[in-house]
């Protein structure tokens, strides 16, 4: 049994969002003298937790309890400042081109993600219509 595909999707929907205002943050500053580009990291460890998920998740309903794996709502997204040295002598180091090409790919993303729920949804409507609409 795997991890919910609702919450799941929420996750990362959340995280494609906060990747979205980063990027438009790097672009607003690429003429920022050492102003020094930010990143979001996430899918690693989603990764990690989805293949360590145990096949009956336990709740936690204190902090206090024991916990064994970390589940989902443990995940969450960190924005780091990137050490990748300044080719230019402002000291910035934001590529325009490298950040509008990863604003077209988390758009991409975003756009799958929404996709993903409406057809979810989509099919929860079916199984509880019986198939029929009205």
């Amino acid at each position: 049994m795997g991890a919910p595909l609702i919450p799941l999707l929420e996750r990362a929907l959340d995280c494609t969002w906060l990747r979205q205002q980063v990027i438009a943050s790097n672009i607003a500053n690429v003429d920022t003298p050492y102003y020094k580009r930010q990143e979001v990291s996430f899918e690693e460890k989603l990764k990690e937790i989805l293949q360590s998920a145990p096949t009956l998740p336990l709740s936690k309903t204190n902090p206090r309890h024991l916990g064994g794996k970390p589940g989902l709502e443990e995940v969450q997204p960190v924005i780091t400042r990137s050490r990748q040295a300044s080719w230019r002598n402002d000291g910035n180091n934001v590529d325009i081109e490298a950040e509008m090409a990863q604003q077209a790919a988390n758009l991409l993303n975003y756009n799958l993600l929404t996709r993903l729920v409406t057809e979810h949804f989509g099919m929860l409507r079916i199984a509880i219509t019986e198939g029929r609409y009205r």
